[in-house]
């Protein structure tokens, strides 16, 4: 898409401000930043009048050992997210290949699948694995009790994901594969998925994000993630804000690291597709 047609189509979207409006939003716009640094001020000098930002309550998160533990969280955390995401991201696009199906039964079947745990929150799911299925005799580990509704939340929102893709190749590209003798299966899979994969390629690092987050239920299970080994640390040093923030701080630095990796293949994608 060019420039031009690119900025005609911004315009369709919402009107572009005049000079007043402008103004407006920059008045606006300052408004808003001087609010949060107010903000930030007012709970610094809170933490500075209640003595949380003693540096004897800090220094502690430079030792080792308390180093080491939330190491183990942080593993923990990574691990569950990226078996999740192996699984999750594969599932998810044989889940959007049964929704576009031909076949009807296959894909209403896919589509209960993905609207079904679209619409659940991933907590009830986690709760049905702790407490409704052990009523039953089934069980898993705890570190199951987290992947598993992880992959199935996750494997809805991704296939809608890769459909999206699916549905945004150029429908040149059909006919022109249909053109040089190529039945529809062999069309979507040589040349249609690969086409899907590079465009959603930045909306599943975004939902890897959104993996790590869900990873932050371990709680629930008593698994040993990021957040709840910060929970235990909080028994231990009694430094609730102190070690929060630096959990928080940790997923932070996490979560934006992935993101700008999604925004730089997204800035590449876009160029290579207004270079040719």
């Amino acid at each position: 898409m060019s420039t031009a047609t690119s900025s005609t189509a911004t315009q369709v979207l919402f009107d572009a401000p005049g000079p007043k409006g402008r103004r407006r939003i920059l008045l606006l716009s300052v408004l808003s930043m001087l609010a949060i640094a107010a903000l930030l001020a007012g709970a610094l000098w809170q933490f500075h009048a209640n003595g949380q930002l003693d540096p004897n309550k800090w220094i502690v998160y430079l030792r080792v050992d308390y180093l080491a533990f939330l190491g183990q969280g942080l593993w923990g955390t990574l691990k569950v997210t990226a078996i999740a995401a192996v699984v999750a991201f594969p599932f998810g696009l044989l889940l959007a290949l049964a929704r576009i199906s031909r076949f009807s039964l296959l894909s209403g079947a896919a589509i209960t699948w993905i609207e079904f745990f679209r619409g659940i929150p991933m907590l009830l799911v986690v709760y049905a694995f702790l407490l409704a299925l052990p009523a039953f005799g089934v069980t898993f580990p705890r570190f199951w009790m987290l992947v598993i509704p992880m992959i199935l939340v996750s494997s809805a929102s991704t296939a809608e994901v890769f459909r999206a893709g699916i549905k945004a190749v150029d429908i040149g590209q059909h006919e022109a594969a249909a053109a040089i003798g190529l039945s529809r299966r062999d069309a979507m899979f040589s040349v249609v998925l690969p086409q899907a994969v590079r465009l959603v390629l930045p909306s599943l690092i975004l939902a890897l994000v959104t993996l790590l987050k869900d990873s932050t239920l371990g709680y629930v299970v008593s698994y040993n993630e990021l957040q709840f080994q910060g929970k235990t640390l909080v028994s231990i040093t009694r430094y609730l804000v102190q070690t929060y923030l630096v959990v928080s701080l940790i997923y932070i630095v996490i979560n934006f690291l992935l993101t700008r990796i999604a925004l730089v293949l997204d800035a590449r994608m876009k160029a290579r597709a207004a270079s040719s």
